[in-house]
This record gives structure tokens, C-alpha cells and sequence, in this order.
């Protein structure tokens, strides 16, 4: 069932968006070679809590019901998302890193991510992450009244194409609200005209996952990890949106991240 959001919702839902880009700019501050993810997980929950929010992601349930163990997902280098901050991932120069992150507050949910940089990475690297953003805001684009989920998926599918790299099809972006997870589903591959109608109200995550290589993956032993299964590196970035007419209305940031980051961000 797809719920449209009044305009006092949809600030609400706002407030836990923009909460979100500012944990993951504390999280920007501390990447760098020689850092944990389990680190970066600890600051992140310690900053969402301190601001009066619960970190959604923590005991959230995966396929087989096993809750997850931590606030952020880190998914480093070919892992695509889900990765598990851990004590024994250590960050290193030319490492790559997606955080997705999570909040619940005032009854609303906020989701964002963005693919960091460890130091200096190559230009292929770098080029792999900024056309999968460029993707999330061609995505976004579409995201307007009388447009289809299909749109979405279409511009995105067809702009990652065109530069020869592959679209993740078995994770997708999704409805927001008081739920983390709503109807409808949103993926990053598509016919334009196709799927739901979008409507002024609705909220939807957009979040393209992009790889380097070929679009297939693994799932890791831990229930969780999600990996390319060619070892190639791959990229997430996320944005949580409001359907209105006109023009999508973005209600997380990415301006606390670049701020944090200056000429490093992608």
C-alpha cells in the first residue's frame, strides 16, 4: 500500500533526512587510512542518538530474521551495501566506502548514503563514483508528479550504461515514511511510461548502486554483505525525495558531507 504524505509529514520526514546528512558528516570527518568501520559505526550511533533520533538500521530484520548489528551499513571497495562495520576493516589509501545510513524521529524516518573516498584513489575509481551521483540526480529529475517509478529507473539504467558499467538489480530504492521501507519499490533499471504513477506526496528513496564491472553479486555468509561477484569496486549514493509537481523536492543532504570534504567531494 503506497501512503502520500501531508506537507507536515513530509517536514517531519525532512527533519530525520537532514539529521542523516549530518551524521554522515561526522562520519566524513573521521575517514581516512588506518580507521575502522567499526569506529566510524560508533560515532555515527553515539551523534544520532545524541540528537534525540534512534539509528533505524539497528535490529532492522534481514530475509532470514537475523537483526542487524550495527548503526550504518560501510560497504568497502566491491562490496555494494549491507557491509557490517567491523573491528578488523581497516581503511586504507585508495579504499572506497558507501555509507548508508538511517534515523527514526518525531515518528519519521530519514535514509541516505554516499560513497566516500579513502585518500587518494584512482581515476577510474573516482569517475565510477561520480557518474553513479550524477545517476542519483538524473534520477531525481524524474521524480515529479505524472512521471512513473519506470522514468526513474530508465535515466539512471540508461546514463550508467552508456558509460559501461553495471546496474544492480536485486536492490532497489524504495517508498519512505513511518516505515523504512514502504511501497513502492524503486529500481535503478526501467522503461519510461512504465510502473506506478507518481503522485504529489509521495516520499521515495532513490538510491542507484552501480558497479565497475559486471552487475552480478554475491550474498557473504553473514546474511547481510552484498558483493560484485567479479571483485569489482562498486558505488551507492541515496537521497530521500518528496514527489511534487514540478520538481522533486530532496528532503536529505548532501551539503554537510561537502562542506566536510571541500574539493575532495565527488
Amino acid at each position: 500500500m503506497i501512503f502520500l504524505k501531508t506537507d507536515d509529514e513530509i517536514e517531519l520526514l525532512r527533519q530525520s533526512n537532514i539529521l542523516v546528512g549530518k551524521a554522515l558528516a561526522e562520519i566524513a570527518k573521521l575517514i581516512k587510512p588506518g580507521i575502522t568501520t567499526a569506529q566510524l559505526d560508533k560515532v555515527a550511533e553515539e551523534f544520532i542518538r545524541d540528537n534525540g533520533a534512534i539509528p533505524t538500521f539497528k535490529g532492522f530484520p534481514n530475509q532470514y530474521g537475523e537483526p542487524f548489528p550495527a548503526s550504518i551499513c560501510t560497504s568497502v571497495n566491491e562490496q555494494v551495501v549491507h557491509g557490517i562495520p567491523s573491528t578488523k576493516v581497516v581503511l586504507k589509501e585508495g579504499d572506497i566506502v558507501s555509507i548508508d545510513c538511517g534515523t527514526y524521529m518525531n515518528g519519521f524516518c530519514g535514509d541516505s548514503a554516499y560513497t566516500f573516498c579513502v585518500g587518494e584513489v584512482s581515476k577510474e575509481v573516482f569517475e565510477l563514483l561520480k557518474v553513479t551521483k550524477e545517476a542519483l540526480y538524473i534520477g531525481i529529475q524524474q521524480a515529479v508528479q505524472g512521471k512513473r517509478i519506470g522514468d526513474i529507473g530508465n535515466v539512471i539504467q540508461t546514463h550508467c550504461e552508456s558509460n559501461s558499467y553495471g546496474v544492480v538489480r536485486e536492490f532497489v530504492g524504495h517508498g519512505i515514511g513511518k516505515e523504512m521501507h514502504e511501497d513502492p519499490q524503486v529500481p535503478n533499471y526501467g522503461k519510461r511510461g512504465y510502473g506506478t504513477q507518481l503522485k504529489s506526496g509521495l516520499c521515495i528513496a532513490i538510491e542507484p548502486m552501480i558497479t565497475l564491472g559486471s552487475r552480478q553479486i554475491v550474498m557473504d555468509k553473514d546474511g547481510w554483505t552484498v558483493s560484485t561477484k567479479d571483485h569489482k569496486y562498486a558505488a551507492h549514493f541515496e537521497h530521500t525525495v518528496a514527489v511534487k509537481a514540478g520538481k522533486a523536492d530532496i528532503l536529505s543532504s548532501f551539503e554537510f558531507i561537502e562542506e566536510v570534504l571541500g574539493n575532495k567531494a565527488i
